[in-house]
């Protein structure tokens, strides 16, 4: 595009948090679905989607191949239904008032710990020097197979902005930030349960990382020593940490992939980096097919939630420190942002359960394919 650059659009400012403190046992209790969006019509047991042409690259993006031929993924063959207990939007650590009482990482971890995969757990606690003193963050990353080579990282951010309540003692709950974006992750490890577990059992080369990112939002003005708290201690700390024989956590990541305040109806998602645009341009043929399908509640005449048009301008948020040390990133995050942005507004109420559906399939199947599950 000709001529500068728009400003860089900010996640928010203001707001405030509490230290963190260790997850109660009943947090850690996974509910069955409030929206089991990875549910396909019920007379589909095995759906294999064709995509006519071209390779599927499982690789990073300079270049390397997983090989030729048509992309293919289950969908509905696994899922709520399977004995795999899914993931309420209400459930405790999920959609609650983040600042009394304290938020903790146990309900993310209770539920990915009860999964087959057997997934590598890591709580990364650390304390950080905020407008408000000095505060605990606890970011959780967890990784299936962590000594495989490469990984492809799905990634949100599990704190919430601490507001003053509204009348009726009312308090910001944030559904599209980030309850929302923490039920897709929680829910796509759940029904990809059995395909994680049979490619870690076959030394697959490419596997999925989790993070559960803390300390996103400020506490005062935005700022870049006021934001992104459990972000960019974890990109520096992934930076110096060795991974493979010459190798970083940071290099092993093919490609990150950011959800942020999602839940809304009509988002418009754009692509915002040139390095992963075919990344992008997969989402867009992802949600294409299943939309003429007839496997999504949205039409193939509706306006698609993936947009080809230009990104009104970028967004400062949790993958800003990891792109700055040359990860690839694929950021969806709807422009304009939800009405119902940072206000008490943000409950369950406004959410629109189709749409979250959707888009949990769409991703589902675009991580089947990047895995080759």
């Amino acid at each position: 595009l000709a001529g500068p650059a728009p400003p860089a659009m900010r996640k928010g400012a203001g707001g405030s948090r509490r230290a963190r403190s260790a997850g109660s046992p009943r947090s850690r209790r996974c509910h069955r679905p409030l929206l089991p969006f990875l549910a396909l019509a019920a007379a589909a047991a095995l759906l294999y989607v064709a995509w006519p042409g071209g390779e599927r690259v499982t690789g990073p993006v300079s270049g390397e191949r997983a090989g030729k031929g048509r992309s293919r993924w289950v969908l509905g063959r696994e899922g709520p239904g399977k004995g795999v207990p899914g993931i309420s939007l209400l459930s405790p650590g999920v959609l609650r008032p983040r600042g009394d009482p304290p938020t903790s990482p146990g309900h993310i971890v209770g539920c990915l710990g009860a999964l087959g995969a057997a997934w590598h757990l890591e709580l990364d606690a650390f304390e950080a020097v905020t407008p408000r003193g000095p505060v605990t963050f606890t970011n959780v990353v967890a990784t299936v197979a962590p000594a495989t080579p490469r990984r492809l990282v799905l990634a949100c951010h599990y704190d919430t902005k601490v507001l003053p309540p509204g009348p009726g003692q009312r308090f910001f709950l944030g559904a599209t930030d980030s309850a929302v974006p923490c039920a897709i992750l929680l829910e796509l490890a759940a029904a990809l349960d059995q395909p994680l577990r049979r490619a870690k059992d076959r030394g697959t080369e490419v596997t999925l990382q989790l993070l559960f990112l803390d300390g996103e939002e400020a506490f005062g003005d935005w700022s870049v020593t006021d934001s992104l708290y459990g972000a960019r201690h974890l990109a520096a700390r992934m930076a110096t940490t060795p991974h493979g024989p010459r190798g970083t956590q940071i290099t092993a990541m093919s490609l990150l992939v950011l959800l942020d305040l999602l839940g809304a109806r009509h988002p418009a998602i754009h692509s915002h980096f040139p390095r992963t645009h075919h990344w992008f341009l997969r989402l867009v043929a992802i949600e294409q097919q299943l939309r003429q399908l007839g496997l999504l509640h949205a039409r193939p005449q509706d306006q698609p939630f993936f947009r080809l048009s230009p990104a009104p301008g970028p967004v400062e948020d949790d993958h800003v420190p990891f792109l700055q040390r040359g990860v690839p990133v694929l950021h969806l995050i709807p422009l304009p942002f939800p009405h119902v942005w940072h206000t008490l507004e943000d409950t369950e109420d406004n959410l629109h359960p189709p749409t979250v559906e959707d888009l949990g399939k769409i991703l589902m199947a675009f991580v089947a394919e990047f895995l080759q599950l």
